[in-house]
C-alpha cells in the first residue's frame, strides 16, 4: 500500500510539473510574440527618428544658405551706401534700395526666427524620441532578462523532473529485488549468510550500509521483517574496545540490547535476533539487513 500510495504521489508530481512546465512554455511564447511586436516599433520609431533628422538637416543647410544670402546683402548695401555719399544723384535710388534690403532683411530675420524656433521644435522632439528609444530598449532588456529567467526555470524544472523519474525508476527497480520501504528509508533482507565484513560490503555496493537502529520504531520493523532470524546490523566496537559506534560514524543512543549483552571482548559485531541485539564473532556468517535513504 505504500508503494502504491508513493506511486500515485509520484505521477500527481510529475503531472503537476508537466502542466507548469506547459504554462511556461506558453508564457515563453507570448513574451516572445510581445518582444517581436516592441522591436517592430523600435524600428519604426528609428526610421521616423531618422527622417527627423535628414528634415532637420535639410533646415539647417536652408537657413545657413539664408545666412549667407543675408550677409552678402549686407555687404552690398554698404557698398551702395558707399557710393551714395559719392554719388548724390544715385542717392533716391540707394535709399529705395536700401528700404527694400531693410525689409527683406527683416524678413529674412522673421523666417529666421520662425526656422530656429522649428529647429527648437525638432530636437525637442527629437529628444523625446530618444528618451522614449531608451524606454523601449531598456524595456527589451527586462523582457530578455525575464524571458532568460523563465527558460532557466523551464530547464531547471524538466531536470528536477528527470531526477524524479529516474528516483521512481530506482525506486521500482529496488523494490522488485526485494528492498522495502519504512519511513525514509529503503531496507533489504538477505536470503544468504556472510560474515559482517563482506555483509557491509554488499550493502555498500548497492548505495547502501548495514541498518542504523535510530528508534524503537525503527528496531520493531526490524523484528517485523527479519522474524526469528540473526540477522547482522551496522553496530561495531572494532576500533575501540566497548565503544560501539554505528558504521555511519554516529553513537548509540537508543539501546536494545539482550540482557547480558554485549558480554565477551572478542566478540565486536553486533547483530538482532528475537531477543534483542547481541555482539558475536564478526566472523560468523549470518543473514544481514542493508539500509539506503530514499532520498539522495
Amino acid at each position: 500500500m505504500n508503494l502504491t500510495k508513493e506511486r500515485n504521489q509520484l505521477l500527481t508530481n510529475n503531472m503537476n510539473l508537466t502542466k507548469e512546465r506547459n504554462q511556461l512554455l506558453t508564457n515563453n511564447m507570448n513574451l516572445t510574440k510581445e518582444r517581436n511586436q516592441l522591436l517592430t516599433n523600435n524600428m519604426n520609431l528609428t526610421k521616423e527618428r531618422n527622417q527627423l533628422l535628414t528634415n532637420n538637416m535639410n533646415l539647417t543647410k536652408e537657413r545657413d544658405q539664408l545666412l549667407t544670402n543675408n550677409m552678402n546683402l549686407t555687404k552690398e548695401r554698404n557698398q551702395l551706401l558707399t557710393n551714395n555719399m559719392n554719388l548724390t544723384k544715385e542717392r533716391n535710388q540707394l535709399l529705395t534700395n536700401n528700404m527694400n534690403l531693410t525689409k527683406e532683411r527683416n524678413q529674412l530675420l522673421t523666417n529666421n526666427m520662425n526656422l530656429t524656433k522649428e529647429r527648437n521644435q525638432l530636437l525637442t522632439n527629437n529628444m523625446n524620441l530618444t528618451k522614449e528609444r531608451n524606454q523601449l530598449l531598456t524595456n527589451n532588456m527586462n523582457l530578455t532578462k525575464e524571458r532568460n529567467q523563465l527558460l532557466t526555470n523551464n530547464m531547471n524544472l524538466t531536470k528536477e523532473r528527470d531526477l524524479l523519474k529516474s528516483e521512481k525508476n530506482e525506486l521500482q527497480t529496488l523494490f522488485a529485488g526485494g528492498w522495502k520501504c519504512h519511513q525514509s528509508s529503503l531496507y533489504f533482507i538477505s536470503s544468504e549468510t556472510k560474515k559482517w565484513t563482506e555483509s557491509r560490503k554488499y550493502c555498500t555496493n548497492k548505495g547502501a550500509d548495514l541498518i542504523v537502529i535510530n528508534n524503537k520504531e525503527e528496531q520493531d520493523f526490524v523484528k517485523k521483517i527479519s522474524g526469528d532470524a540473526k540477522v547482522w546490523i551496522g553496530l561495531t566496537d572494532q576500533s575501540v574496545e566497548g565503544r560501539w559506534k554505528w558504521v555511519d560514524g554516529s553513537n548509540v543512543t537508543f539501546r536494545f540490547w539482550e540482557n547480558g549483552q554485549p558480554n565477551k571482548i572478542e566478540e565486536d559485531c553486533a547483530l538482532n535476533y528475537s531477543p534483542g541485539w547481541a555482539d558475536f564473532p564478526c566472523g560468523n556468517k549470518y543473514k544481514w539487513i542493508c539500509e539506503k535513504s530514499i532520498f539522495k
